[in-house]
């Protein structure tokens, strides 16, 4: 005799699998505007290149001859897959099955796709589409009991954050642990009017006395704009794709270094690293009171389409990006001028720190293109804590273990200022024409610096016009360049090819391995 049968019999169990929570809730998750989990793994990974681990985990009832009459799959699908060719491990909630929660699953598959990745060394992507935590209170019924709360892998998460990529895409109503596992990733993602995230929906909320709508309570605007998730878009499609062109940055884990790309695979298609935009000559205005796009400057520095922005609805001041120089990945600080000028808020400390982190953990060189007239003052932001979160960014500036070039295009005053570079590293940094720095603008500190004069002037304004004129004199960049305060002064068309230069040369001083700070949520 063979086993033929039994054979027969595991593929009678995947198949039942396969239809997940059964037709009438694989129905409903579409009328939702949703995919299923399986749809959504076929969509993310390399066509073909999905293999399923526990598939026949869940639960089965079993009639008096023993043989199966029924198989309520586990809520929780995963296994190893590639893309762009390479392994990832991939983890999703079927909410097809009891809602995505807890009570209808077998949690030691979630703990094993943290696990595998990170012993494998290899990128993980969650899908979460449910609590993914305790379950609801239902849970004490089926039980038969209640339990003091853990979370499962959880050590497992944590260290994730210091080994492998991490992306989590919110893909429906997420809350409790699930919102925790999506927060708690290198980049987050949820779907405009399909994903909302929560501390604890809607019907918990109203026990508490506020009535809300789930977006109302927990949209993706809202978690954008403070900072809890990264981007949002408006599609599934849209947000696998983000994914995969995330993960195309950054190495399979810290024990390697992000590989340089070529376009499609072909060096000849390259873009030149000696390209030089004419229009940079006149990005900046030379009135300081007007503002400029950054992102245009970026987009003419960095390689063609190269260009990833991160998490652009919060601390709007600062631009955070991944790119490449000459086919070599890095990561791009950036100064906004139409937020607070370039200032820095607390909220984009928070963003500069977290980033930097990500920088760090994963051998990014850091390019920061710099307009910061310093941190942002007023009641507002000393009652946001805009210092603490401050020293946390320069913290993280300075802790960075990797290559860092600064291109000072226009301000760089006080301690925000001070932090657009590691100042006991080499200084490799540029300044353009437009470079304007001090401890403070010369317009705003000429009241504290000359009040006694300006007290016993008889024309208050015409003695304040004479000393700012007086002391622009002495602002301008080639005069710091006399004194070697700043080391090179270019002209902003050369950006490009001097950034191309920094990257080729930073390539060789990537160190493969853990950090000593990793990057948290």
């Amino acid at each position: 005799m063979d086993w033929e049968a039994d054979i027969e019999e595991l593929r009678r169990r995947e198949a039942l699998a396969r239809q997940m929570g059964g037709p009438d809730k694989v129905k409903r998750q579409h009328a939702g505007g949703k995919l299923t989990v399986r749809e959504r793994i076929e969509q993310l990974l390399d066509p073909g290149s999905f293999h399923e681990i526990g598939a026949l985990a869940g639960r089965a009832q079993y009639g008096e001859d023993g043989a199966l009459q029924s198989f309520q799959p586990a809520n929780f699908v995963f296994g190893r897959g590639r893309i762009e060719d390479r392994p990832v491990v991939v983890g999703g909630d079927d909410f097809t099955v009891r809602g995505g929660a807890a009570d209808a699953s077998i949690r030691g598959k979630q703990v094993q796709s943290e696990q595998m990745a990170n012993e494998l060394r290899v990128p993980l992507v969650r899908l979460v589409d449910g609590t993914g935590g305790g379950g609801s209170v239902k849970t004490i019924e089926t039980m038969g009991y209640t339990y003091v709360p853990a979370n499962p892998a959880w050590d497992w998460v944590v260290a994730n954050m210091g080994t492998i990529p991490v992306v989590a895409l919110g893909l429906g109503s997420v809350a409790g642990l699930g919102a925790a596992r999506l927060v708690s990733s290198h980049y987050s993602v949820m779907i405009e009017g399909i994903s909302q995230m929560f501390i604890a929906g809607p019907p918990v909320v109203a026990r508490a006395g506020q009535t809300l709508s789930k977006e109302e309570l927990g949209g993706s605007d809202i978690h954008a704009r403070c900072g809890a998730i990264d981007d949002v878009v408006a599609s599934e499609a849209e947000a696998f794709a983000r994914a995969r062109r995330f993960l195309s940055y950054l190495p399979s884990s810290v024990y390697e270094l992000p590989a340089r790309v070529e376009p499609a695979g072909d060096p000849a298609r390259r873009d030149d690293p000696a390209r030089r935009d004419p229009w940079l000559i006149e990005a900046v205005p030379r009135d300081r009171r007007k503002v400029y796009d950054m992102r245009r400057i970026l987009q003419a520095i960095v390689d063609k389409d190269s260009l990833f922005e991160m998490g652009r609805k919060f601390g709007g001041s600062v631009i955070t990006a991944l790119a490449r120089l000459d086919g070599w990945p890095v990561a791009v600080l950036a100064s906004d001028p139409y937020f607070y000028g370039g200032g820095w808020t607390a909220d984009a400390s928070q963003k500069v720190a977290r980033f930097v982190d990500l920088a760090n953990t994963f051998h990014l060189p850091v390019v920061h293109l710099v307009d910061v007239p310093g941190f942002v003052i007023g009641v507002e932001a000393e009652k946001a804590g805009t210092i603490r979160q401050g020293a946390r960014a320069l913290a993280a500036i300075y802790q960075a273990r990797v290559p860092f070039c600064s291109v000072i295009v226009r301000k760089v005053f006080g301690v925000a200022g001070a932090g657009h570079t590691p100042h006991h590293k080499l200084h490799y940094r540029y300044a353009w024409p437009s470079g304007d720095w001090g401890s403070l603008p010369v317009e705003g500190g000429i009241e504290a610096a000359y009040r006694a004069d300006l007290d016993a002037a008889p024309d208050r304004d015409t003695l304040r016009h004479e000393i700012e004129e007086r002391l622009n004199l002495y602002r301008s960049p080639f005069r710091t360049a006399e004194t070697f305060l700043i080391e090179e002064i270019i002209d902003p068309r050369d950006t490009r090819p001097l950034l191309c230069e920094f990257a080729n040369l930073a390539a060789k001083l990537r160190e493969p391995g853990p950090v000593a700070t990793p990057m948290r949520p």
